[in-house]
């Protein structure tokens, strides 16, 4: 019986290593995508044809460029925790020169300036302007053990679909955009501070299921050994 669990145990740990494998080979090929879309020169940001077919896998961090305005002075504050510290991004629907209406990140402020008048250089003046950031997947429902409460307006994940329909923009698309490094005047709110990273540990955790199962294997031996030791006759 315990030699049938030690092989049921090397075959799952062995499974499981190999799983890890898969994954870092799938992991390993994520990076190489999404570095060269940030190396990759600047496309229009997707129009309502292409959306139904936009998904994280195949389009999330493209570098896109669209030119419209903003939609006066609407803004949604979303809690963020970033390299300048903890604070807000700030949210705001963009209505493209193509007709479709996107929600930019504007980047981000600390809690000090929260409040827009604290900030007033800053403030989307409607005028025709271009953006430059990168394409970012909506994030439904809300942050790790937070939810968003949208008739608080209080705000943990940047959920598109939500945030629109609170501030009573209308259809939206299904993605934002990061914007760029581009100074805003007054200095706030500060954009370009998304983090690209993907952690890579497969390869650890694949050494360490295999270990596992070799040390299962060596289990497993040791009692065979003695069992041929306990036989009648044996050494």
């Amino acid at each position: 019986m315990l030699c049938l669990c030690g092989a049921i145990g090397i075959a799952g740990f062995s499974a499981l290593g190999i799983w890890q494998l898969e994954r870092r080979v799938w992991k390993l090929d994520l990076i190489e995508r999404v570095d060269q879309r940030l190396k990759a020169v600047p496309v229009a940001a997707p129009a309502p044809s292409a959306w139904p077919a936009i998904n994280a896998r195949d389009d999330e961090y493209r570098r896109l460029v669209v030119t419209g305005r903003f939609l006066g002075d609407r803004e949604t504050l979303v809690q963020a925790v970033t390299d300048l510290g903890g604070g807000f991004w700030v949210m705001a629907p963009f209505r493209a020169d193509d007709g479709f209406t996107i929600l930019v990140n504007r980047g981000f402020v600390p809690t000090d300036k929260r409040d827009p008048a604290t900030r007033f250089a800053g403030k989307p003046s409607g005028d025709h302007t271009g953006i430059h950031g990168l394409l970012r997947i909506s994030e439904p429902k809300g942050g790790f053990l937070r939810t968003n409460d949208p008739a608080a307006n209080r705000w943990y994940s940047r959920d598109v679909q939500a945030i629109a329909a609170k501030q009573g923009v209308g259809q939206v698309a299904p993605y934002f955009i990061d914007a760029d490094a581009t100074p805003n005047p007054g200095g706030w709110p500060v954009g370009g501070l998304t983090v690209v990273s993907f952690h890579n540990n497969h390869l650890v955790y694949a050494l360490t299921w295999f270990g596992l199962a070799l040390m299962v294997l060596g289990a497993v031996a040791c009692l065979l050994r003695q069992a041929v030791k306990d036989r009648p006759g044996g050494g």
